[in-house]
């Protein structure tokens, strides 16, 4: 709605909610359901529009992408991009469990490589033995996998420190680098002060036997590292000579006790991506100023040089994605694990039943505009909603259930519709005995009249602890209200997330346990399985021991 007020106001001068109408209709066709609350939204939205200035219509505008008539529009645009030679890499490194912004990353080098008929790497940049393992490189390759992103070749940086160290003699030697044993708090100093050290005037013949020794293991951490030779006066303090490497000594998930002198991600990303034929590298706005030194590397190292494009993060509003907040949250039990359903991580994610191609649509929906956003679930939620409404089949669920018994009416077996539009039924035994939701019973009085959806009509004769009903016909009257049962009390409950944090603290309330009783069909479905209670939301069955399900939208 927001994009087309602003493509409005920007053609026309002014948004008009009735002239928008149509296509937001267009892009939801849920918003058909309710016209009036459509348009009343509609004119907020054009309303906020308005009040805006020219210039940050247009900023906000290039935000989104608008297809052409008569053509299909590329959804992920390259510059200088040619078909079926484009490579894109995701480098994620594995130090954590892949979340949305992941996924963000992961799906933009993705399809951009399919826009193009070329192909997408995935590399992993463990270059940090203190904090990467095996379990987080199989959990992104798994989370991707689950996602539906291939990938065409598969990469360690970790496997390429050989060639590196080679890239790194060449820069010594041509006076771009130089081993720098400063302390840490004098390098800070100098950096700030534009000065150069001692360091920096020491011969490359010396530079690379003190460029041995560290490889050898002579110096310990703290005590040696590589610094690129670049401009201490530069306004960009990136370029104020950089670290190239530094020594770790702790044991590498991959390569063992093989290094102790590991690449920073400048270096390291910068060479790779040259060597591995890259052609359009994309990365998050905060590299932005580091952009000067990616390319200095390679200019000097004389190697081919990738598109660099920077495009905005993504998080979700009061949901941590950063391993340093949630890991004290598992530690002392607040979330039940790295896969918690309150979490953004992928398999957060995929355990409160958001489906791929739902996650797919959100993020992509941002492209690579570089203006920031930390959306609520609310988005992500309605793409979900869109891709689970036409094929999650339908089952009875009612909580804080009360009983009800139907007087003169005998005991049958009905079909009941798994889906409104397909023809596919599930079988229900009744007897005069039901359950209905507390919310609905507590409304109810003497002589009240209701339906007990898609079964018949009963009329209140008494209410007390249960209720007691009279049987009055299957014909369907206009204007009864219609009421959720179940026939038999099967107990499950539903964990009901809201936001983690609130203020930036933890949220007591972020999770809540409403317990109920569900159909018998419901004892069937397979963990993992999502399906719709109907009259209440999507929910993804979580166990069978207890019967619990994960509200999803």
């Amino acid at each position: 709605m927001r994009k087309h007020a602003l493509k409005n106001a920007y053609d026309f001068g002014k948004a008009d909610p009735k002239k928008i109408l149509g296509k937001v209709i267009a892009e939801s066709p849920q918003a058909k359901g309710d016209i009036p609350g459509t348009l009343k939204l509609a004119a907020k939205i054009c309303g906020e529009v308005n009040s805006m200035r020219k210039e940050k219509v247009e900023e906000q505008l290039a935000a989104y992408r608008f297809e052409k008539k008569g053509e299909k529009a590329r959804r992920i645009e390259l510059e200088n991009a040619k078909e079926g030679e484009v490579v894109t890499r995701f480098p994620p490194e594995p130090s954590g469990y892949p979340h949305i912004g992941h996924a963000k990353a992961a799906f933009l080098n993705y399809e951009a490589a399919k826009e193009y008929g070329g192909k997408m790497i995935l590399r992993f940049d463990d270059t940090n033995p203190e904090k990467e393992s095996q379990e987080y490189v199989d959990a992104i390759r798994s989370g991707l996998k689950w996602l539906g992103i291939t990938w065409m070749g598969e990469s360690y940086t970790s496997d390429n420190i050989p060639a590196l160290y080679s890239y790194c003699d060449r820069l010594i030697k041509m006076k771009k680098a130089y081993v720098c044993k400063c302390a840490k708090e004098d390098i800070s100093k100098c950096r700030e002060t534009g000065k150069e050290c001692k360091c920096r005037k020491i011969p490359p013949e010396k530079q690379m036997e003190e460029w041995e020794r560290m490889r050898l293991g002579e110096y310990g951490e703290g005590e040696a590292l590589v610094r690129y030779r670049g401009d201490l006066k530069s306004d960009n303090t990136v370029m104020r000579d950089p670290a190239l490497f530094r020594i770790i000594t702790r044991r590498h998930y991959r390569q063992g006790e093989k290094y102790s002198v590991w690449p920073s991600y400048d270096f390291a990303v910068a060479v790779l991506d040259s060597l591995e034929g890259v052609t359009h590298a994309m990365r998050s706005k905060e590299y932005e100023l580091r952009r000067e030194l990616y390319y200095s590397i390679l200019k000097n190292l004389e190697m081919r040089e990738p598109e660099l494009i920077e495009f905005a993060r993504l998080s979700i509003k009061n949901a941590p994605i950063s391993k340093r907040l949630i890991t004290p949250l598992v530690k002392e039990g607040k979330v039940k694990g790295w896969d918690d359903p309150r979490l953004p991580t992928l398999s957060g994610l995929r355990r409160r039943g958001i489906a791929p191609e739902a996650i797919r649509e959100f993020v992509l929906g941002f492209g690579l505009g570089k203006i920031e956003s930390e959306p609520g679930w609310e988005k992500l939620l309605a793409e979900n909603r869109k891709v689970l409404d036409p094929v999650a089949n339908h089952y009875f669920f009612v909580p804080d259930p009360v009983k009800i018994h139907v007087e003169n009416v005998p005991g049958r077996k009905v079909e009941l519709k798994m889906h409104p539009k397909k023809e596919a039924v599930r079988e229900v035994e009744v007897g005069n005995t039901f359950y209905i939701a507390g919310a609905d019973a507590e409304g109810l009085k003497e002589d009240d009249a209701f339906r007990l959806k898609d079964l018949y009509n009963v009329e209140v004769i008494t209410k007390g602890d249960s209720i007691r009903c009279l049987y009055k016909g299957e014909e369907v009257q206009k204007g009864t209200p219609k009421v959720q049962w179940v026939s038999e009390p099967h107990e499950c409950e539903v964990w009901k997330v809201g936001d983690l944090l609130k203020n930036g603290h933890y949220n007591e309330e972020s999770l809540r346990v409403e317990k109920g009783y569900c159909e018998r069909a419901c004892l069937a479905l397979e963990v993992g399985e999502i399906i719709q209670f109907e009259r209440y939301g999507f929910c993804r069955l979580d166990s069978h021991s207890p019967l619990r399900f994960v509200y999803s939208c």
